[in-house]
């Protein structure tokens, strides 16, 4: 999917091309005039973006999953996509930011009601069996409550930009990749190259939760101390992926049981490529094909995704019921 986002398209690059392209850039050689640009400043960029913040997605939301043992548990559900997104909104409307500042806003907005829902967790009482499912199901309504709430702080303030910034927040509520830069990726590289080794740390530890708290805790792991890790590790998946390109709607979601449909068990490697494949796909439509379609509109990836999220999500609420039955 990544050869193709770059390779094809409303724009066509050979396959020797490209590598010429990326060659020449490198050691300052010849530029092919148009192409160059196009595929260094633009398809390529953007690809590597989408495949880095659709890893942290798919990663993020299988930890949550996994953890609280609920498909429904992923960061756009439990409200910590939404809190990014209301300090995001106020960065932007109250304070006139933009740039960087939003991003920031964003990263402190999702950890905040990161900070919240642990706290949640926490309170909600411990221990194995029953006792920790129905924990993990008063965690999952209480992030729902709080992304209520914060749906509603974001409403309230879009009545209160003008035309403008209104049109600027609503493409950063939808998750657009159009503000994908190399600096962005260099960003997104480190934030990974710190998260990712922590989730290949702390997934054996996870397995073990996956029995109960009272189970992990007697082959010898830190119930408390895990717990915070995931969370933490999680929470900061979403945060820097939604900061780089705002709340793409379902990845988090989606990646996880797709994963497990396609490899027939939980897999944290299969979510996070199933996170990338979600939202370079979807990017690749939105850009190359919706426009056909619509006339010449172009749509951010996060419409595509939210399409694709809402029937899943009525598909798995319905086979989960059937199983129940």
């Amino acid at each position: 999917m990544f050869a193709v986002y770059v390779l094809l398209g409303s724009y066509t690059v050979t396959i020797p091309d490209f590598f010429t392209i990326v060659i020449n850039h490198l050691t300052g050689g010849e530029k092919i005039p148009g192409a160059s640009f196009i595929v260094m400043e633009h398809k390529l960029p953007r690809a590597v973006v989408g495949t880095m913040i659709g890893i942290a997605f798919g990663l993020a939301g299988a930890l949550f999953q996994t953890m609280l043992r609920n498909p429904l548990a992923s960061p756009d559900i439990i409200g910590i996509s939404y809190g990014a997104s209301a300090a995001a909104v106020t960065a932007i409307v109250i304070f006139g930011a933009s740039g960087a500042v939003v991003s920031w806003a964003a990263l402190g907005g999702a950890l905040g009601v990161a900070a919240i829902i642990y706290a949640i967790s926490r309170g909600a009482g411990s221990g194995g069996g029953s006792r920790s499912h129905a924990a993990g199901n008063r965690l999952i309504l209480a992030g729902v409550g709080i992304a209520a709430a914060l749906h509603a702080v974001v409403n309230f303030l879009m009545t209160r930009a003008d035309i403008r910034t209104a049109a600027d927040v609503l493409v950063w509520l939808n998750g657009s990749l159009n503000s994908a830069t190399w600096e962005r990726a260099g960003i997104l590289t480190a934030s990974l190259l710190v998260l990712v080794p922590a989730v290949i740390i702390l997934a054996g530890p996870l397995r073990i939760l996956e029995l109960g708290d009272d189970a992990a805790a007697g082959l010898g792991i830190r119930v408390n101390a895990t717990r915070l890790g995931l969370v933490l590790t999680a929470v900061g998946l979403a945060a820097v992926a939604t900061a780089a390109a705002g709340p793409v709607a379902f990845v988090a979601f989606l990646a996880g049981p797709i994963a497990r449909r396609i490899v027939r068990k939980p897999s944290l490697p299969a979510s996070a490529l199933t996170g990338a494949l979600i939202v370079l796909a979807a990017d690749f439509f939105a850009s190359n094909i919706a426009p056909v379609i619509l006339d010449g509109t172009v749509l951010p990836v996060g419409v595509i995704t939210g399409a694709l999220g809402a029937p899943f999500l009525l598909w798995l609420l319905v086979t989960s019921n059937r199983k129940e039955a």
